[in-house]
């Protein structure tokens, strides 16, 4: 599994009220079309574009879009994430 858990904090709060973009904390060998399939497959949604970020201290983070039909918000909620 290319994802390890959804990130719930400040910034993703304001990503997924702004952008429609979700955080997922994700294994450092995950490539972003693992992670755009897994994600589509999962939570049953429509990804547009997802962007990665490395750090030391936090490992590797996703930030996926979804697609216009699909809210981010909602699947947050699926979540608990708000």
């Amino acid at each position: 599994m290319a994802i390890k858990h959804p990130l719930v904090t400040e910034k993703a709060v304001d990503l997924i009220e702004k952008e429609n973009t979700l955080m997922f904390s994700v294994d450092e060998t995950a490539t972003k079309a693992d992670i755009k399939k897994e994600v589509e497959e999962l939570y049953k949604v429509k990804v547009m574009a997802v962007r990665t970020l490395k750090s030391r201290k936090h490992g590797k983070r996703a930030f996926v879009k979804l697609a216009k039909g699909n809210s981010a918000s909602d699947l947050a909620t699926k979540l608990n994430m708000m």
